[in-house]
C-alpha cells in the first residue's frame, strides 16, 4: 500500500465528520462514486433537499394561499427558519443576516447604502483578479455616481497571485485617505487565497473607509466571524460550499451598528417593512431593524427549502469543526500534489493554512486544457479556469482523505 494511501485511510478513520458524507448524493462515474472536488463551484445535493422542497409543494397543494400561515413551516416567516443557521456559518448575530436575492443583486443593494463617494474620497478598493461579475457591479456603481472606473477603482495587487500583508499595508498607506469603500473578496476565486480580513478592516477604519466583503468563496468554507470582525456588510452565494442548489438564493450581513438606517440611503421594498404593519398597505416605509430591512420582495419559498435542508446539516456538524477538517484536507492535498512537482504542476494557493480555505489552485506550467479533460474522463470532477489553473476543493462535509489520494493516484499516472 502506498504510504499516502495509508495516511489517507488513517485520517479517515479518525474523522468524526465522515458520517455526513452519506447525507449527500455523489455523482457516479462508471458505477462508482466520482471524485467530486468541485464544491467551490457547486456543492452536492443534500439527500434531505428533495423532502424539504416536497414539503413546500405539499403545503401548496393542501393549503393553497393559506400555507403562508399553515403547515409545519408556514411561508410568511420562512426566511427566518434560515437565520440562526446562517448566522452561525458566517459568525454573526441573527439580526445581522438575511437570506435574499442573488449575489450581484445584493452587492448592488449594499453599495447603494455603503458607497458614499465625495470629493477626494471616492475610490473603491478591490483585489486584483476580482471575479468579473463583481467588477461589472462595482464599475456600474462608480459610473452611476459620475466617476470614471479607471480613476475610482483601485486594485490591491501582489506578486504571483499572492497579496501579502505588506502589500495591503502599503496600499492603505499610499491611498487610504482617498478610499470611500473597501470591497474585497474574502477568498479569491482564482488563487484560493484567504485574505487577512481583520488586517484589512483595521487599516480601513484608520482611514475612515466603509468595509464590505464578498464571501462567495468564503461562506461555508472559512469562518469570517463577521460580527467581531466589524465589517459594515458582506454578501455571499449559497450554492457553493453551502450546498443549496444551482443559482440558490444568496445572503447578506449588515453589522448591528447599522441596524437603525432610516435616514440613510437604501433601496426599499415591502418585505423590509415592519412585519406588524406590512399588510396595512400604506405608503410609509417603516423598516425592520437589522439586515431584514434591506429585503425587497416576499421570498421564493421553493428555492429556500434546500437552504434549510443544508443548514440543518451545518448546524449538526458545526462550522468550527468543518473549518478544522478543511485545513487538514487541504494540507493533505498539498502534500500529495507536491509529490508530483516533476509533472510541471505548481500550487499558487498559499501553503499557510491561515491564508487558504478548502480550495487549492494548481497551475499548469505548460497550460494544456486537454490534460484537465483527461482527468475528467477518469472520474475527477474539478474546475478549469483560464488560462492555466485547475481548481480543486475537497469539502469537509462530503469529501474523504481517500478521495484526495485517488485524485493523486490519477495525477501520478496521467500525462497531457
Amino acid at each position: 500500500m502506498h504510504i499516502l494511501e495509508q495516511k489517507a485511510l488513517e485520517l479517515d478513520s479518525e474523522d468524526k465528520l465522515s458520517v455526513f458524507r452519506d447525507q449527500f448524493l455523489i455523482p457516479k462515474h462508471q458505477g462508482n462514486d466520482s471524485i467530486y472536488l468541485c464544491g467551490n463551484s457547486l456543492g452536492l445535493q443534500p439527500k434531505s433537499a428533495a423532502a424539504a422542497v416536497g414539503e413546500v409543494l405539499d403545503s401548496w397543494g393542501k393549503y393553497g394561499v393559506e400555507a403562508h400561515l399553515e403547515g409545519n413551516f408556514p411561508w410568511m416567516p420562512y426566511h427566518e427558519y434560515l437565520t440562526k443557521g446562517m448566522a452561525e456559518v458566517v459568525g454573526a448575530h441573527p439580526s445581522e443576516v438575511v437570506v435574499m436575492n442573488s449575489l450581484t443583486v445584493n452587492l448592488h443593494l449594499m453599495m447603494v447604502s455603503f458607497y458614499r463617494p465625495q470629493s477626494g474620497k471616492f475610490k473603491i478598493l478591490v483585489e486584483g483578479g476580482l471575479f468579473p461579475s463583481d467588477r461589472y457591479a462595482i464599475s456600474s456603481q462608480v459610473r452611476y455616481h459620475g466617476y470614471d472606473p479607471a480613476d475610482a477603482i483601485l486594485e490591491l495587487n501582489g506578486t504571483d497571485d499572492f497579496i501579502s500583508m505588506e502589500a495591503i499595508e502599503n496600499c492603505f498607506s499610499e491611498h487610504g485617505d482617498s478610499i470611500a469603500l473597501v470591497m474585497i473578496g474574502g477568498v479569491n476565486y482564482y488563487s484560493g487565497q484567504y485574505y487577512d480580513l481583520p488586517l484589512i478592516t483595521r487599516l480601513a477604519r484608520r482611514h475612515n473607509c466603509m468595509v464590505g466583503f464578498d464571501l462567495a468563496h468564503g461562506a461555508g468554507n472559512i469562518q469570517p466571524d463577521l460580527h467581531n470582525l466589524g465589517a459594515d456588510f458582506a454578501v455571499w452565494c449559497n450554492y457553493k460550499y453551502l450546498n443549496s442548489g444551482p443559482g440558490a438564493i444568496a445572503g447578506i450581513f449588515v453589522h448591528e451598528n447599522h441596524q437603525n438606517w432610516q435616514d440613510n440611503p437604501r433601496f426599499e421594498g415591502w418585505w423590509g417593512n415592519d412585519k406588524g404593519s406590512r399588510f396595512k398597505m400604506d405608503y410609509n416605509f417603516d423598516p425592520i431593524p437589522g439586515a431584514e430591512g434591506w429585503q425587497l420582495s416576499n421570498p421564493p419559498i421553493l428555492a429556500m427549502a434546500p437552504i434549510r435542508a443544508s443548514l440543518d446539516i451545518f448546524q449538526a456538524a458545526g462550522m468550527n469543526n468543518l473549518r478544522e477538517k478543511g485545513k487538514l484536507l487541504s494540507a493533505f492535498l498539498i502534500e500529495c500534489v507536491q509529490e508530483l512537482e516533476h509533472h510541471k504542476l505548481k500550487i499558487i494557493t498559499p501553503l499557510d493554512e491561515s491564508q487558504r480555505g478548502c480550495q487549492i489552485s494548481i497551475q499548469m506550467v505548460e497550460p494544456n486544457k486537454s490534460y484537465f479533460d483527461g482527468l475528467t474522463s477518469k472520474g475527477v470532477i474539478a474546475d478549469w479556469r483560464e488560462p492555466d489553473v485547475i481548481r480543486v476543493a475537497p469539502v469537509p462535509l462530503y469529501n474523504s482523505f481517500h478521495d484526495i489520494f485517488k485524485f493523486y493516484d490519477i495525477l501520478k499516472n496521467h500525462r497531457a
